[in-house]
């Protein structure tokens, strides 16, 4: 039963997941459509150029060459926007992936509590079959002994005492810990925080950047900036040279 209710649940989350993986894909063929029919117009331009600038005045070529410009920039921003869909994508799945291993963490322990009840249930109920008169005489002595003793024999204690699997019922895996887990430790690492790939991201326009990609509430972005962008540190050694 609480199987069938895990996964009816679980089933129930990821039901819009194919049609929001359908269109970012659909966004990113678009994009890189885009990006292609720019990257025709700049090889356009670029020949226009070259077959023409002996015959341009220095101000007709500032302005071919700022189409140009313009060209390669519109190519950038849709290969920006592209990336921040496949980050998207990423991140939507992956959440998926972290909710189905808390589930099936939370339901491990479950079934293992109830197994071990059950298991301590049946023990005591072929204890008291046998009629151990020695135990009832103890169960009849001092109101002291009595606590004492019923508070060692019951399953809790039990439990404690003969359990093969004392560490797993005394810390048992929370589901919060399985969504605090890395992804895959393998992956590799960004920013300055040194953390994995997650939500909004930019990346530095110094092409010698150590670290490239950083997350927007590490640099204090809310929104990406219009222009070229450079990160903190490359920031202050620009400004030092």
């Amino acid at each position: 039963m609480a199987t069938a209710i895990y996964l009816e649940h679980y089933l129930d989350s990821i039901e819009n997941l194919p049609c929001e993986l359908q269109r970012n894909f659909t966004l990113m063929r678009d994009l890189d459509n885009r990006t292609e029919e720019k990257k025709g117009e700049i090889d356009k331009l670029a020949e226009e150029y070259i077959a023409n600038v002996k015959n341009l005045v220095s101000e007709q070529r500032v302005e071919h060459l700022q189409k140009i410009q313009n060209a390669y920039s519109k190519c950038k921003e849709f290969s920006d926007d592209k990336v921040q869909l496949a980050m998207q994508t990423y991140e939507m799945v992956d959440k998926h992936i972290r909710r189905l291993d808390a589930d099936l963490a939370r339901f491990e322990n479950e079934l293992k509590e109830k197994l071990e009840l059950s298991s301590f249930e049946s023990a005591d109920g072929r204890g008291l079959k046998k009629g151990d008169v020695k135990g009832l005489k103890d169960k009849r002595g001092s109101r002291g002994r009595a606590r004492k003793g019923s508070d060692e024999d019951s399953p809790r204690k039990k439990k404690m005492k003969n359990s093969p699997d004392l560490s797993d019922a005394l810390l048992p895996m929370q589901p919060s810990d399985v969504l605090d887990m890395p992804v895959d430790p393998n992956e590799p690492t960004y920013c300055l925080c040194h953390q994995v790939s997650y939500g909004e991201m930019i990346g530095c326009d110094n092409p010698d950047c150590p670290i490239e990609w950083f997350h927007f509430a590490c640099v204090d972005l809310a929104t990406k900036p219009k222009g070229k962008w450079f990160c903190p540190r490359c920031t202050q050694d620009r400004k030092k040279k």
